[in-house]
């Protein structure tokens, strides 16, 4: 006599199907999935956020025959839990409610209106006043690195190709919050602080990274920039504009300009030199006392990073540095004060056009 077939398992519920669905879509990231006034985690991310924020983890409920593991962060709260976690290396995507609740069957629609991660964040909240957070991809071709990165807050696009020797140097320069890479070649010991994010080998294609480069910045040619023979960088940026795009949910809008460095145009500073001159960061990793400490009494958040960037980006010409310090002594001699006082009311337009572009801008309550 057979045995009666055994009943098949219980299926999950419609809204657990939805949050599977779009959890497929992220696997490696933290998914915050919008629920009235919480985003809520569950499962395998809720055990792993309740690791990370310290926050309760509970189970409410049955989904497939098993109780549903979950934990929440508040809405109002968000930017502060996203800022621990992005401080962490963590990518977090944000899965918010775009369907209508009055005429909705079954669970309100959901999708991912955005993906934050520690080299691609734009609120005021995640991000230093002082300091940039740069994006940066990696790329080996024929013996030479090729360097693309971006400053999504500021839309500061940049290029460069380097020997291997030259890598550290450029990767102490760049202190970038994350790093793009193929995961085919180790990356140098100097990244210890960088975030690291592996993106398929296709997407570091130099022809697709020319065109989409040109269609950033709406030119035939990259001849104006002086980028056009650089074809190991024009493979990171790529996968770097591919990765913004992706994690923005939109284009980059507000990126309209490119600076292609060379290494001959700069002074060189190893790693070791750049350490050791306690240019922006103490031996002990401390932001002050440095020499960018001791010169920054910009009024705004847009000189120290521009005086940031002088520091660690010394030019070899010395009509530049000659005309700078003109220009300042001129400053001075004018009386610079009141000019000071005024740019201490300037709010920082540079990262709120980023906001805007990105339709990330929020008013201040």
């Amino acid at each position: 006599m057979n045995a009666a077939p055994s009943a098949p398992p219980p299926a999950h519920t419609p809204m657990m199907q939805q949050y599977l669905r779009i959890k497929a879509e992220h696997p490696d990231t933290l998914l915050l999935y919008r629920m009235g006034d919480f985003y809520e985690l569950f499962y395998d991310d809720a055990r792993r956020a309740h690791r990370l924020l310290d926050i309760t983890l509970t189970t409410r409920g049955q989904s497939a025959g098993e109780p549903v593991v979950m934990a929440g962060v508040p809405v109002h709260a968000l930017e502060s839990y996203l800022a621990k976690l992005v401080r962490q290396g963590e990518a977090v995507a944000i899965a918010e409610q775009v369907g209508d609740v009055a005429t909705a069957k079954g669970p309100v629609e959901r999708e991912v209106v955005r993906v934050v991660t520690p080299g691609t964040v734009s609120d005021s909240e995640l991000l230093a006043d002082r300091a940039d957070t740069l994006l940066l991809a990696v790329h080996a071709r024929r013996g030479r690195w090729g360097l693309a990165w971006l400053g999504v807050a500021s839309g500061q696009l940049g290029l460069t190709e380097c020997e291997d020797a030259e890598l550290p140097a450029w990767l102490a320069r760049l202190a970038p919050a994350e790093v793009l890479h193929d995961g085919s070649t180790p990356l140098a010991a100097a990244l210890t602080d960088a975030a690291r994010t592996t993106r398929p080998a296709w997407q570091f294609d130099a022809a697709l990274g020319q065109r989409k480069l040109c269609e950033q910045l709406q030119v035939a040619t990259l001849a104006g920039f002086n980028a056009q023979d650089l074809p190991a960088a024009h493979a990171a940026a790529a996968a770097l504009l591919s990765y913004a795009e992706h994690t923005q949910g939109r284009a980059l809008a507000h990126v309209r300009t490119l600076q292609a460095l060379r290494a001959d145009a700069l002074i060189d500073l190893s790693p070791v030199t750049h350490r050791n001159l306690e240019l922006v960061q103490t031996l002990r990793g401390e932001d002050a006392p440095t020499l960018l400490s001791l010169l920054d009494s910009c009024r705004s958040g847009m000189g120290s990073r521009c005086l940031r960037h002088w520091l660690i980006h010394p030019k070899r010409d010395r009509a530049e540095a000659a005309e700078r310090h003109e220009a300042i002594a001129r400053l001075v001699d004018a009386c610079v004060e009141p000019l000071r006082d005024a740019l201490r009311q300037v709010s920082d337009v540079e990262r709120i056009t980023a906001r805007i572009a990105l339709r990330s801008v929020r008013p201040r309550v």
